[in-house]
């Protein structure tokens, strides 16, 4: 199992706001990757002088920081282990989302499924570009895969794809109302088997976000994902 999450709470304000930081992480080849990022990713962003000023530029700091950070730990191992991470900031109702690979966050609105993340695949026509650019290939095996071996083509970690496989993470900013519900964010285990309508109509009517997320995880094994499964669900509440 090399999935982990991360949920906590920023004791400082930012704009005079609380701070929720909801993650999700999905590592590969190991766990060292991904307990190194799920240990400093959050110290990495909130300690970063531009935080309360500039939550976006943080997070892209706090990624890179991060990364490079587990490629020097791991400098004598020369392991070749990585993590993929989706992020939700709850600042008011500002959502700020940061994520690099396959880890998905969707958005319960009035009952309908938005996808706030786009799967970072190597076949997706902007990260082909940036891979071949940058003197990469991308080939089919089984699936689509930077350089025939990650089928992913954003990660933190990965030091042999190191030059194809960027950490900077893509960013974007959701502003939240009374019709929304819930996200839902979790690994790719669980996007597999279950699309986004049917992760957020499985759990609607479930308030109690813990049993929410334990009931996605269930849907998917039920229905034989060959993957690690994590899964966090935030429900709002407005006033």
């Amino acid at each position: 199992m090399e999935d982990r999450v991360d949920v906590r709470f920023y004791d400082d304000k930012v704009l005079g706001e609380s701070v929720g930081w909801f993650g999700c992480f999905d590592g590969h080849g190991g766990d060292g990757c991904v307990n190194f990022v799920t240990q400093h990713l959050f110290k990495a962003v909130t300690n970063n002088p531009k935080f309360c000023m500039d939550v976006h530029s943080a997070l892209t700091h706090g990624f890179v920081e991060t990364d490079q950070n587990y490629m020097r730990s791991d400098a004598g191992r020369m392991r070749d282990d990585g993590c993929t991470g989706a992020l939700a900031l709850l600042i008011g109702n500002r959502l700020l989302l940061a994520h690099c690979g396959d880890c998905r966050i969707v958005l319960s609105r009035a009952g309908k499924a938005k996808q706030l993340t786009s799967d970072h695949k190597p076949n997706r026509d902007d990260e082909r570009e940036r891979i071949e650019k940058a003197g990469g290939v991308v080939a089919f095996v089984g699936t689509w895969r930077v350089g025939g071996v990650l089928a992913v083509s954003r990660a933190f970690g990965d030091r042999n794809l190191k030059k194809y496989v960027v950490a900077i993470p893509e960013l974007s900013e959701e502003s939240l109302g009374p019709t929304d519900d819930f996200i839902v964010m979790g690994s790719d285990g669980i996007w597999d088997v279950l699309s986004n309508q049917e992760a957020v109509d499985l759990i609607r009517d479930i308030t109690d976000p813990k049993a929410a997320a334990k009931k996605v995880i269930e849907e998917a094994l039920e229905r034989g994902t060959n993957d690690n499964v994590s899964c966090v669900v935030t429900r709002f509440h407005f006033a």
